[in-house]
């Protein structure tokens, strides 16, 4: 699977990270967290001759998926989220849109298991469970082309904060140090917010964990 690119749109009030992953010479992406204006992610995508194959959800909070039904309506593609976040997902007032003045809610089209491997458009990530920013935030972890797209849970020199409904920094920190400080040093981190990182960097310079 070596040979993946990785591309990125900041979207939505809180500036998110929305990342599509592809195949080089080849035209379908996973998309992971539609932030907001899925018309506009699709269009942008489109206009690039690069088609939504798989959409993925690191969590449920509202500035992650704002965009999501909107895109799956315009590019038939299904929604995968961890089957612990179902919750959050489905409620206005748990993931925070109702707070924010938007309410939505999303449901996926297949809830996925810690450690299950999803393979899409040829393409084979592993959802990593990693509760503590909600009580079902995940990672996707691309382990033959070192690539970790961290949603909320781990960032730069900083974590998720988990003032939010779910949230436990207990369990984030131990999510963190349990599942994700194990992989390799030179494992590149995209985070939801912010800059990119590696799991070596973040061993060293984070004083979260």
């Amino acid at each position: 699977m070596a040979g993946l690119k990785i591309g990125r749109m900041m979207l939505g009030i809180c500036q998110t990270n929305c990342y599509f992953v592809y195949k080089e010479g080849q035209n379908d992406v996973i998309l992971f967290d539609p932030a907001d204006r899925g018309d506009y992610i699709y269009e942008t995508l489109a206009g690039h001759d690069l088609n939504v194959a798989g959409i993925l959800l690191t969590h449920g909070h509202f500035d992650h998926i704002w965009g999501s039904r909107k895109l799956k309506e315009l590019s038939g593609a299904p929604i995968y989220a961890y089957e612990e976040e179902k919750e959050v997902c489905e409620d206005a007032g748990v993931n925070v849109s109702a707070q924010a003045g938007r309410a939505y809610t999303v449901e996926a089209d297949k809830y996925v298991k810690d450690g299950e491997e999803l393979t899409i458009a040829g393409m084979t990530c592993r959802l990593i469970a990693t509760p503590g920013h909600t009580k079902g935030s995940c990672c996707y972890y691309f382990k033959e082309d070192g690539m970790l797209i961290s949603g909320d849970t781990l960032f730069q020199e900083s974590v998720g904060r988990t003032d939010l409904p779910t949230g436990s920094m207990s369990r984030l920190v131990r999510s963190i140090k349990d599942k994700l400080l194990c992989l390799p040093d030179e494992v590149k981190v995209y985070p939801g917010h912010g800059e990119s990182t590696t799991i070596g960097y973040e061993k060293e310079h984070n004083a979260f964990l």
